[in-house]
């Protein structure tokens, strides 16, 4: 990165379509999808706001980057990525296994659970919540019995995702049996679920905050999850073999991390810490 003056530019294009121009590689492109609130989103004016939009602002004040922020949709965000549209991403995105044979990635920077929500008066709701998440990378009898009790609790039921996330992931590998509805962004399976064409949705805690509302009275139900399929929680997606941006954006996120920054933050966007302390089971899209 060069040392210059920061600049920082906020672009927001629904798809992003052309590469990075060669005479463009001091400046540091960073993608989000401005449609996961609080990590990040779209205003009524075009602007891209979050959590993640404004600790990209002090990871690239801190690396004394030139950069740009740009949109772009969920279902191409990768390949994005890796075609050079952009030099990283910074969009809720859990680190997995599955990610990480594509991409390297940066950090965590960030964790939250991964829950299941249902309208007020669905039968549903008499499942209680589990507010300590259950550990999916703590193998076990305990582990094993408290998924064959969600499972039984929602046998029969459809329950809607969004697509190519990690509760996608996490319904296919630890719900086999259960209906599943593939969306492209979860508010349109809140939609549905408002309608009475689905029993629930699951989500990371914050994405199905952001679906409740006054006309929208959603419950929380069930158990909550981290780890495992779910991932290690989310970082900055970095091109293959791309060691430079990715030991930067490393460093920024650790100094953000000791400072507080990634903290307070949290509290600003989420109501609550995500941030990622050190020795805490990190477990959050």
């Amino acid at each position: 990165m060069k040392n210059s003056p920061l600049k920082f530019i906020i672009v927001t294009i629904a798809t992003l379509t052309t590469p990075i121009d060669a005479g463009a590689a001091d400046r540091l492109r960073i993608a989000t999808e401005g449609a996961f609130p609080p990590w990040n989103a779209m205003t009524p004016a075009g602007e891209l706001v979050g959590f993640e939009v404004d600790l990209a602002r002090d990871l690239c004040r801190r690396m004394e980057a030139d950069c740009e922020i740009v949109a772009q949709a969920w279902d191409g965000i990768l390949p994005g990525l890796q075609q050079g549209r952009y030099d990283a991403i910074m969009a809720g995105m859990a680190i997995t296994d599955a990610r990480v044979t594509k991409v390297d990635f940066a950090g965590p920077y960030a964790t939250e659970p991964t829950v299941l929500a249902t309208r007020a008066e669905s039968p549903l709701r008499d499942l209680s919540f589990q507010v300590d998440p259950v550990d999916l990378d703590n193998a076990g009898p305990a582990t094993e019995a408290a998924l064959a009790a969600f499972a039984r609790g929602l046998a029969g039921m459809t329950v809607g995702v969004q697509v190519s996330t990690i509760q996608a992931a996490f319904v296919e590998r630890h719900l086999p049996g259960i209906r599943v509805r593939e969306y492209g962004k979860l508010d349109e399976a809140a939609l549905d679920l408002a309608a009475d064409r689905l029993d629930a949705v699951l989500g990371s805690r914050s994405a199905v905050n952001a679906l409740r509302s006054a006309d929208a009275p959603l419950v929380l139900v069930g158990l909550s999850f981290t780890r495992g399929v779910l991932g290690r929680g989310v970082g900055v997606a970095v091109r293959k073999g791309d060691v430079a941006r990715k030991t930067a954006f490393d460093d920024a996120i650790a100094a953000a991390q000791r400072d507080g920054t990634v903290q307070t933050l949290s509290i600003r966007w989420f109501g609550f810490d995500v941030s990622i302390h050190p020795h805490a089971s990190i477990h959050p899209h």
